[in-house]
């Protein structure tokens, strides 16, 4: 892996949003939120489904616009996304090799009608390998493990570029080892530099692994934002939540539930 990132390239703002309210047709779902993205931080944006959350990621990939407020780029430019979908809606879409799909990341550098060049082939060749699956470059994507699937969509991004990753419900459908491999990858991203949002309908499957959360609790309650030490206990998220939530630490990860409910 790449060496980590210094702490000025830690501190460079990528992205900030200034009350901005998301929705659609001029109507907003959620309440103004505040948020600044900066190169090498870890962001878990979680709520239920439904709730708002993937329209405040949309608008900070510039595919919505914000209904009030402002996305603003302090570098002024927008920051190169990677996106990582859910596995699920990806697993029957391609008929092609690892190596094939990890190149369909270089697709927005190149640029529309042009063919791709051999170093836009060993690019794809270094992303399965800063995903430990170089192994798989010539396996048809449709014969992998779920984790080996994930590991590849993860590379596609990693193959454009990306100063902000985007991966959707990471760890949806995947086994404990899967998950756990997944998540020291993400480790690994921030340590170069990379921002990476994790999307999450599961609180504890990001809780850990995140510096800054944004629970979107629904279109009735505030966007809690905020540090995660500061957002993740018993007594703040039952307000955020309005129900009786319990937050313990077991082997040093978290587990939250709710109070005479099932764990999540």
């Amino acid at each position: 892996m790449t060496s980590g990132a210094s702490e000025e390239q830690r501190a460079v703002s990528l992205i900030e949003l200034a009350r901005v309210e998301v929705g659609y047709h001029g109507a907003p779902v959620l309440p103004p939120i505040d948020l600044t993205i900066a190169a090498g931080q870890a962001i878990g944006v979680v709520g239920p489904n439904g709730s708002g959350k993937t329209t405040l990621v949309r608008t900070m990939l510039g595919l919505l616009r914000p209904v009030r407020g402002a996305v603003q780029f302090p570098l002024r430019r927008r920051p190169r996304f990677g996106y990582v979908p859910q596995r699920a809606a990806a697993d029957a879409v391609f008929p092609l090799t690892s190596l094939e799909v990890t190149l369909m990341g270089r697709y927005g550098l190149i640029g529309p009608l042009r063919r791709t060049r051999p170093a836009d082939v060993e690019k794809a060749r270094a992303a399965l390998r800063d995903v430990d699956a170089e192994e798989l470059a010539v396996r048809p994507f449709h014969a992998l493990s779920g984790g080996q699937r994930q590991r590849v969509l993860v590379a596609r991004a990693l193959a454009s570029e990306p100063e902000i990753l985007v991966l959707d419900e990471p760890t949806n459908g995947l086994d404990l080892p899967s998950e756990r491999a997944m998540m020291e990858l993400v480790r690994s991203f921030t340590a170069r530099g990379i921002a990476v949002v994790l999307i999450s309908h599961q609180l504890g499957a990001v809780a850990d692994h995140v510096g800054t959360l944004v629970v979107v609790a629904g279109h009735d309650h505030p966007v809690a934002v905020g540090p995660r030490a500061e957002l993740l206990t018993s007594e703040r998220l039952s307000r955020i939540y309005e129900r009786p939530i319990v937050v313990r630490v077991v082997d040093g990860h978290s587990v939250i539930y709710v109070d005479g409910g099932s764990q999540r």
